[in-house]
């Protein structure tokens, strides 16, 4: 509790322009809030807790103590108590979304208030709530689609989220959300199809597939792969790891003469598979010399002219 109602304090007129300390900063939150989550304490406890955090959260200008919003639901512990919290905020929440000029403005409490009544099972309020809001930002939409989920409204909590998409929306975002909706109601087959590829999006095309096919282990792994390369037009040769690492040795071969492949790495396939798969080894290799007669794999500088 000291740390969170200090921290931002103490290291707001420290150069973050590196974003290293925000970092840091989060990492910390969420560590912190399952302990304070966890810990034993009764309701007049928690409350005043709360009314701590809420105080850190509302003097904090640059703003580190950010996310802390994001995890209301679980500070408050308990439906009672969180339906309690969102009292205390929805006044103002409305009031600030009104149509009103006079009376609308910037609240700092509207994250804390929707979750809050996503916490407390509020989800009709809640929908109420969103239909004020100013814009129709992911942001905001993002707790009605978790609200109509938990009343079982599969269906409308997908629409919800598909109306949701616009230029400033991130629609990997909103993949993933519909993703999670359709898993949860035991609909793995549609989560798939619609959106299991764009969801599970990674920072490789290996970790890429591995998310994919460990999320839905009833595709086969030739399948999935299929799937993603023609999700990706243009650029099947980079699966080549992924298919390597599945041990798809034909499809590996496939992908990597379809589309150009680092060299580098079809050199290196065919090394390490020497012995254990001399067939497969060759053909990675002569894949190799043909991606490097075509002009893949090596920059000309100044020292080659």
């Amino acid at each position: 509790m000291l740390f969170l109602e200090k921290v931002s304090p103490a290291i707001e007129q420290v150069d973050s322009s590196s974003g290293a300390i925000g970092t840091a900063v989060n990492n910390a939150i969420a560590t912190l809030v399952e302990i304070i989550a966890a810990a034993p304490a009764d309701d007049g406890t928690r409350t005043k807790w709360l009314k701590r955090l809420w105080e850190a959260y509302q003097g904090d200008d640059i703003p580190y103590l950010e996310s802390l919003g994001d995890y209301w639901g679980e500070l408050c512990a308990s439906p009672e108590i969180a339906s309690h919290g969102a009292d205390d905020l929805i006044g103002t929440c409305k009031m600030a979304w009104s149509p009103d000029p006079e009376l609308r403005g910037y609240f700092k409490g509207t994250t804390n208030c929707r979750i809050a009544l996503v916490a407390a099972g509020r989800h009709e309020e809640l929908l109420e709530l969103l239909d004020m809001a100013p814009y129709k930002e992911w942001h905001y939409r993002q707790y009605g689609v978790k609200a109509l989920a938990a009343m079982g409204r599969t269906a409308e909590a997908i629409r919800y989220a598909e109306e949701g998409r616009g230029l400033n929306n991130s629609n990997l975002a909103i993949a993933r959300a519909c993703e999670e909706v359709l898993l949860s109601s035991g609909l793995a087959d549609e989560a798939y199809e619609k959106y299991g590829l764009i969801a599970n999006q990674a920072g490789t095309y290996l970790a890429w597939f591995r998310a994919v096919a460990k999320k839905y282990p009833h595709k086969p792994k030739a399948e999935v792969l299929a799937d993603l390369g023609a999700h990706t037009p243009g650029d099947e040769g980079k699966w080549f790891a992924a298919a390597k690492s599945a041990k798809l040795f034909d499809e590996t071969i496939e992908l990597a003469n379809r589309t150009p492949c680092l060299p580098q790495t079809l050199t290196r396939a065919a090394r390490d598979f020497e012995e254990k798969n001399p067939i497969f080894a060759l053909e990675a290799g002569m894949a190799a010399l043909r991606w490097l007669v075509e002009g893949y794999g090596y920059e000309i500088t100044g020292a080659d002219v």
